[in-house]
């Protein structure tokens, strides 16, 4: 395990980075350090030139309008390499405004957002903010887990025949209406879960963990187990608290 390497893109923290969003970056390296296996963080800013050759993991934060609209001028640049990248089955977290880019497009009102088309998604916003602690059950044949997390959003996300991450508990998820959250798309994640959620769910952290690792050295590679009680306690006690 000690000559594994995983390399983390965070993709423009200086405009995606709402609600502590950043924090999923420092779980998913420590996690990775707390196993002796090496992990390195690169950060792309907004003057920055991306190159992803070295990535095994992609992350992307939550924005405002206003943000995700200059983030996605800039990333749009990028489209047909963050195209490939997602269908040669690159691990990809896109958090809220980074899940809504991901998509088609945003139509905030009269605008138009332009996404990324990484997934066949798009969302529309709506009058009201969807606000409030949510709680997700995943059934995913690798992923058998509650999700819990904080959603703030008023854009409501239309996935079509696409699987979602988990069904609403609690909460509003994607739009408020089909009872479902997120997406999992081959090793894409996208979902309005802040928190951040990687701390809170260590289950799910761990999830994306194996698949950068199972792309990158095979699919025979594992993970030893790390002494989660303490993440699981507050996990179960934030599930039975928001259910």
């Amino acid at each position: 395990m000690e000559s594994m390497h995983i390399g983390i893109a965070h993709l423009l923290p200086d405009l995606l980075n709402l609600y502590g969003d950043h924090g999923n970056v420092f779980c998913l390296q420590k996690r990775l350090l707390w196993r002796g296996i090496s992990a390195s963080v690169t950060q792309y800013r907004l003057g920055d030139e991306l190159n992803i050759d070295e990535a095994d993991i992609i992350f992307m934060g939550g924005g405002s309008d206003r943000e995700q609209k200059i983030a996605t001028t800039r990333l749009l640049d990028y489209k047909e390499v963050l195209k490939t990248y997602v269908e040669k089955d690159g691990v990809l977290l896109a958090i809220c405004g980074g899940y809504q880019l991901i998509g088609h497009y945003y139509q905030a009102g009269e605008e138009e957002i332009r996404g990324l088309s990484l997934i066949d998604a798009y969302t529309v916003s709506g009058n009201k903010r969807l606000v409030g602690n949510i709680v997700l059950q995943c059934d995913s044949p690798r992923l058998q887990t509650k999700l819990v997390g904080f959603e703030n959003h008023s854009g409501r996300t239309h996935i079509g025949d696409h699987t979602p991450l988990g069904k609403v508990a609690r909460g509003f998820g994607n739009n408020g209406e089909d009872g479902i959250e997120g997406i999992i798309y081959k090793n894409v994640i996208g979902t309005y879960l802040h928190g951040p959620v990687l701390p809170k769910n260590p289950v799910l952290s761990d999830y994306i963990l194996q698949k950068a690792l199972e792309r990158k050295y095979g699919s025979d590679v594992e993970m030893p187990p790390l002494d989660d009680e303490a993440e699981s306690r507050t996990h179960d006690y934030l599930v039975q608290r928001f259910s």
